[in-house]
C-alpha cells in the first residue's frame, strides 16, 4: 500500500488543529489536518445542551472573524461556537480530512520524520502537532461502587435535567461545569447536593468591565505556568447572560453545599471539612481582583464607575456553619451522581519519547522533547490563556513560526 505524504500532520480539528492550518497556510507550509469525527465535535456532542462559552463573544474568538449570530458581549451557545469553526475552517480553506482516526504516530525508520497509522492508511510527516485539545478522557474516580438505582455519569454525558433519573442529585467538582450544571438542576427543581473544593472564583464583572477585560489588562492571561497553577479549578459562567458564580447565595436558593468528596463507605459518602475554608480561598481569589482592577483605575484615572456592593459577601448559610460530614445516598434520595472532575489527557497514540514519568508531554512553549513533534491547546502551554480560543490561535502562530524555521535550515544547501 503507498503512504502518502505531507510536510506537517497536524492531528484534531478542534480550535487548535484550525488555527494551526491558518497560520501554517500563511506560512506556505504544506500540511493535512485529520479529524477522527467532525470538526469541533466535542462541542456538539461532549456538552451538555445549554452550555454557553464562559467568555464574551467580543474576546474568546479568532482575531479574524466574529460570532455571527451573538452580539459582541453576548456569550454565544454550543452550536454556534461549533459552526463558527466549521466556516472558518471553510474560509481559510483548511485541509481538513473529517472521519480518520490516528491510531499511532512513531518514528520513520526509513527517513527524518514520522509514520502516523490512520483508519484509512500510512501518512509519513516530517512534522507532527498534537492538536487534540485538553479535554481528551474523562475522569470519574472509582469511589462509588455501581448499585441498582444509581446512576453515575461524568459532566460530559449530562445533556438537560429532564434526561436525569428523578430524585435528588449529587454533583461533585466546583468549577464552571460542575456550578453550571449544579444551578441548572436547582432551577429545574432537583435537590442539589454540591461537593465543593478549592476553586478561583473571579467576578463575571465589575465597574462595567468582563473579567476577561480585567485580567488582560492587568496582564494575568500573559502569566507562565508556575507548579500547581495549572491545576486550579475557575468556577465562572456565561449563562444567563454572564453573572458571578456565588455559591453561598446557591445555598440561599436551596442548594446543599459539602465539602470535597473524600471516601465512601456502607452506602454514605463522606466529606472533607473544608467546605468554609474553600469559600474563603474562593472569595479571596475574588476580592484580590477587585483590589487589583480599582488600583489600575485609580493608577490609570479611568472613569469607570465604582460598585462598592460587588464586595459585599452573603453570611455563611447553615450548610456551611453546621456543614455535613456524610450523606447516605439512599436517605438522601440521591440517585444521581454527576461527576464534574474534569480530565486526562491521552496521549497513549505518541509512541514517542516525549513523556514524563507521570504521562506529561514534555516541551517548551508546544516545542516537544522530540524534535520534529509539537503541543497546541494544552492548558498553560505558554500562558495562562493557552487553552482559550484566542489564546491557542497565538500560540499556533508562534509553533507555525518555528516549523517554518527548521524547514529553512533543513532545505539549506551549501553554494
Amino acid at each position: 500500500m503507498a503512504i502518502e505524504t505531507t510536510e506537517v500532520l497536524v492531528v484534531g480539528a478542534g480550535q487548535a488543529g484550525i488555527a494551526m492550518s491558518e497560520h501554517l497556510s500563511r506560512a506556505g507550509v504544506p500540511h493535512l489536518v485529520l479529524e477522527r469525527y467532525r470538526i469541533a465535535e466535542r462541542w456538539r456532542t461532549e456538552r451538555w445542551d445549554s452550555l454557553v462559552a464562559n467568555g464574551p463573544a467580543w474576546h474568546d474568538r479568532f482575531p479574524g472573524m466574529t460570532f455571527p449570530v451573538t452580539g459582541p458581549e453576548g456569550f454565544p451557545p454550543k452550536e454556534e461556537i461549533a459552526d463558527y469553526f466549521v466556516a472558518y475552517a471553510e474560509r481559510i480553506a483548511a485541509p481538513i480530512r473529517c472521519g480518520v482516526e490516528v491510531t499511532a504516530v512513531a518514528r520513520n525508520p526509513d527517513r527524518p520524520g514520522f509514520l502516523a497509522q490512520t483508519s484509512q492508511g500510512m501518512i509519513a510527516a516530517s512534522h507532527v502537532v498534537a492538536a487534540t485539545g485538553p479535554f481528551q478522557r474523562p475522569v470519574r474516580p472509582a469511589l462509588v461502587p455501581e448499585r441498582p438505582g444509581l446512576t453515575q455519569i461524568h459532566s460530559t454525558a449530562y445533556r438537560n435535567p429532564a434526561a436525569l433519573p428523578e430524585g435528588a442529585v449529587l454533583v461533585v467538582g466546583s468549577g464552571s461545569s460542575g456550578a453550571q450544571i449544579a444551578e441548572e438542576l436547582l432551577e429545574a427543581g432537583r435537590r442539589v447536593y454540591l461537593s465543593v473544593g478549592p476553586h478561583d472564583r473571579p467576578p463575571r464583572s465589575y465597574r462595567g468591565r468582563d473579567f476577561v477585560w480585567w485580567l488582560g489588562v492587568l496582564g494575568k492571561w500573559d502569566a507562565e505556568t508556575t507548579p500547581g497553577v495549572e491545576h486550579t479549578t475557575i468556577a465562572v459562567s456565561g449563562a444567563h447572560g454572564g453573572r458571578t458564580v456565588d455559591f453561598r447565595r446557591l445555598a440561599e436558593r436551596g442548594m446543599v453545599l459539602l465539602g470535597r468528596t473524600e471516601a465512601y463507605d456502607a452506602g454514605a459518602l463522606r466529606f472533607a471539612p473544608d467546605l468554609a475554608a474553600n469559600l474563603a480561598r474562593g472569595d479571596a481569589n475574588y476580592l484580590s481582583v477587585l483590589d487589583e482592577a480599582d488600583a489600575y483605575v485609580a493608577r490609570n484615572g479611568l472613569d469607570l464607575p465604582e460598585e462598592p456592593e460587588a464586595r459585599r459577601i452573603p453570611a455563611d448559610p447553615p450548610c456551611v456553619t453546621d456543614p455535613i460530614s456524610a450523606l447516605d445516598l439512599a436517605e438522601a434520595g440521591i440517585s444521581t451522581i454527576l461527576w464534574a472532575t474534569g480530565f486526562a489527557l491521552d496521549f497513549g497514540w505518541l509512541q514517542v519519547d516525549t513523556f514524563d514519568a507521570a504521562g506529561r508531554p514534555r516541551h517548551r512553549r508546544g516545542i516537544a522533547a522530540e524534535p520534529g513533534l509539537y503541543f497546541l491547546g494544552l492548558p498553560w502551554l505558554t500562558r495562562r490563556g493557552s487553552a482559550f480560543i484566542w489564546g491557542v490561535w497565538h500560540d499556533a502562530k508562534f509553533i507555525a513560526d518555528h516549523i517554518a524555521t527548521q524547514r529553512g535550515y533543513l532545505n539549506y544547501a551549501p553554494s
